[in-house]
């Protein structure tokens, strides 16, 4: 049981590409019962395992005579998609007062990943004790949630008979909206543009987070101020009015809200004085921005599938300069990069069973070269158990291929999408499919790939190709839309961007997690990227 102890709580553990926080929930069931007199005092230690080490990142309260304990406090981690987050939940029986864990007596342990449980949303899994046997009948149960408000507020706003301020003409008005800071103070949330020279503006529909507009809290008061632009900077106050998003929230299509905008100066000084305009609420939307973990956890499955090319260039296996060539340590570039991407997708697919598919091989017993061949000989079933499953395959494929050419991806692209297609019949954000190719060079087919591509970026696909070797990746790099959109041959443009090209040489020296960020750093994007476009929500969402 070596644990390591942090007195002090480990700073932000993981990349700057923090997606966002999890809040982890723990149970205990059936715990086993460690004091003579009365039952179990269990709390519950969460470890990361940060360079090979596991690190203490936060422990419960005591439950106290309770062998079936519902921890009240939460953990909080960073969740990062491109990355291995290795957990350990271990339970504990408070014996004294001490911090050490050593004083306690222990009832079990579980470890996963952070991916495994927020893909389940909810797991139930034995504890085991050091020696990997069960600890008796207990049960560890964790559930995830999103730390975050993602309710957005679109606004539609318009002015009408507000002041006049400029001598030779009308105002030329805007407004801005303010919520109270911490400090008591109002604090600037939002700017509209300016309309120009009209008393009766009609201001451009806009979206805020909610959580920006009035911290998440619809009954809390907003402040709106409308002045009269200066190009000189200094404005002249029209007015301003109180409301809350609950109130705005009352506006529909066919009854807008008014509001009046009264300044105070004015009022004071004028019996008569009535307002110095209406500001109209036209529409208030609340509506839910879903995030990558949102669709996660609503049940979203990645699809994985790895094309490989098996062309001449690469080599003859058997010899040590060949890419395929499996070295001693029983890798190469090919299964690096399998594992890389692999080990994490794995995670986000519950039966774990990936095609997996080479092209560029003759295969027998005709030797007819193919595009779109299972590497486990099976057309009828090319799925391979979890990422050992495939790198076992890749292996006992390699002596009964000859490897041949031309290196041709449209095959295979057009043979996920062909099962991505059939996806977008979906209701809700289901299934989304990830095309891992690795190759050693220079694509043949470069107008069929492209607009194999441009098609795929219709559909809930995207993908990731990974050079190896030492040739010229230009052609990659252009399918990898970041800098231009990809065309087609007959110039339809790419919808989105979804391919994501690395290659590998990159990433020879650096350590193996480097390679799986860079290469995954742009997916979570991709999906709510086009789950969005759809207008397809979670399968399991709340109305905002």
């Amino acid at each position: 049981m070596a644990y390591t102890v942090t007195p002090t709580p480990a700073g932000p553990v993981g990349s700057q590409y923090c997606v966002c926080k999890v809040e982890l929930s723990v149970c205990g069931q059936n715990l086993l019962d460690r004091d003579v007199t009365s039952k179990s005092d269990p709390f519950c230690v969460l470890f990361m395992e940060i360079d090979g080490k596991w690190v203490e990142l936060d422990r419960t309260e005591t439950a106290v005579n309770n062998l079936n304990p519902a921890f009240a406090k939460k953990f909080i981690v960073d969740y990062h998609f491109e990355e291995v987050q290795k957990l350990k939940f271990a339970l504990f029986d408070q014996d004294k007062s001490s911090m050490q864990l050593y004083e306690h007596d222990f009832l079990g342990e579980f470890s996963c990943t952070l991916g495994m449980i927020v893909s389940s949303k909810k797991i139930t899994r034995t504890l085991l004790l050091g020696n990997g046997k069960p600890a008796g009948k207990g049960m560890i149960t964790i559930a995830a949630q999103e730390l975050s408000d993602n309710r957005v507020i679109t606004l539609s706003m318009a002015g009408r008979k507000l002041d006049k301020k400029d001598l030779f003409g009308k105002s030329d008005p805007f407004l801005e909206f303010y919520k109270p800071g911490d400090d008591g103070k109002w604090m600037l949330v939002h700017r509209t543009e300016v309309i120009k020279y009209t008393l009766d503006p009609i201001w451009k529909p806009f979206t805020v987070p909610l959580v920006s507009l009035c911290d998440g809290d619809v009954e809390k008061l907003i402040k709106v101020v409308c002045y009269d632009y200066d190009s000189d900077g200094g404005h002249d106050f029209i007015g301003e009015f109180q409301t809350s998003v609950a109130r705005m929230c009352e506006a529909q299509d066919a009854f807008p809200l008014e509001l009046e905008c009264i300044n105070p100066k004015k009022q004071k000084k004028k019996k008569n004085y009535k307002n110095s305009g209406i500001i109209i609420v036209k529409s208030c939307k609340i509506t839910r921005d879903f995030s990558f973990l949102d669709y996660i956890l609503g049940g979203c499955q990645l699809m994985f599938t790895v094309g490989i090319d098996f062309t001449a260039s690469n080599g003859n296996p058997r010899d040590p300069s060949s890419l395929h060539y499996i070295n001693p340590m029983g890798t190469n570039e090919y299964l690096s990069a399998i594992w890389a991407v692999g080990q994490i997708i794995q995670d986000y697919d519950s039966d774990k069973m990936f095609p997996a598919l080479g092209f560029g091989a003759q295969l027998p017993p005709d030797w007819k070269v193919s595009h779109e061949f299972a590497i486990n000989f099976n057309p009828t079933n090319p799925f391979c158990s979890g990422v050992e499953g495939i790198v076992q395959a890749y292996s006992a494929c390699l002596p009964h291929i000859r490897f041949y050419g031309p290196t041709n991806f449209s095959p295979i692209v057009n043979h996920v999408a062909r099962f991505a297609a059939q996806a977008t019949q979906q209701e809700a954000a289901s299934q989304y499919f990830i095309l891992l190719i690795i190759t050693d060079g220079v694509i043949s087919d470069m107008d069929e790939t492209r607009h194999a591509v441009v098609q795929a970026s219709k559909l809930p696909m995207s993908i990731i190709i990974v050079g190896v070797g030492n040739a010229d990746f230009a052609a990659m790099e252009f399918l990898d839309g970041d800098s231009r959109v990809l065309r087609s041959y007959t110039g339809e443009e790419a919808v989105r961007d979804i391919v994501q090209f690395v290659p590998f040489r990159d990433f020879r020296n650096a350590p193996k997690e480097t390679l799986a960020k860079a290469v995954l750093a742009e997916l979570p994007q991709q999906v709510v990227q086009y789950f969005k476009h759809q207008n397809l929500p979670p399968i399991n969402s709340e109305p905002a």
